[in-house]
């Protein structure tokens, strides 16, 4: 099972995303892209990805254009931007999902007032791609 998981900068959802698709079964073969991806995973999202037991800081944010010819099970959007402006993929994908959490990335405050939206989103996205494995992955 093959699986693109897509966000605007590849910093954040799409990287958490990646990090517990893989922990739910390590057989998956799953990878994040970004429609305009950054230059590095957000840190904060390292960081409350290793309070769950799952480190993502070796992860490298990655262009969409980079998988383009491939064949994918599933390409899913975790943002609108990039459900917007995801580019047609030449390669044959089965489905074609958009799962939404709001950008953590977009929490403004202190260290204090910005871990517990990433937290928040964290759990969302955990929750969120555990169902889809229950439901379209692990079905046998």
């Amino acid at each position: 099972m093959k699986i693109l998981i897509i966000c605007t900068g590849n910093t954040c959802r799409s990287q958490m995303a990646e990090g517990f698709l893989k922990s739910f079964d390590p057989k998956l073969e799953v990878f994040s892209a970004g429609t305009a991806a950054e230059g590095k995973v957000n840190p904060f999202a390292v960081r409350v990805m290793k309070e769950t037991g799952i480190d993502i800081s070796g992860q490298i944010p990655k262009p969409v254009e980079k998988y383009l010819d491939e064949s994918f099970d599933y390409v899913i959007t975790v943002c609108d931007g990039a459900k917007e402006v995801c580019p047609v993929f030449i390669g044959d994908v089965k489905n074609r999902l958009h799962i939404g959490f709001e950008d953590p990335a977009s929490a403004r405050g202190t260290e204090e007032e910005v871990l517990p939206v990433y937290r928040k989103v964290r759990d969302q996205i955990k929750d969120a791609f555990y169902h889809f494995y229950l439901n379209n992955i692990n079905k046998f």
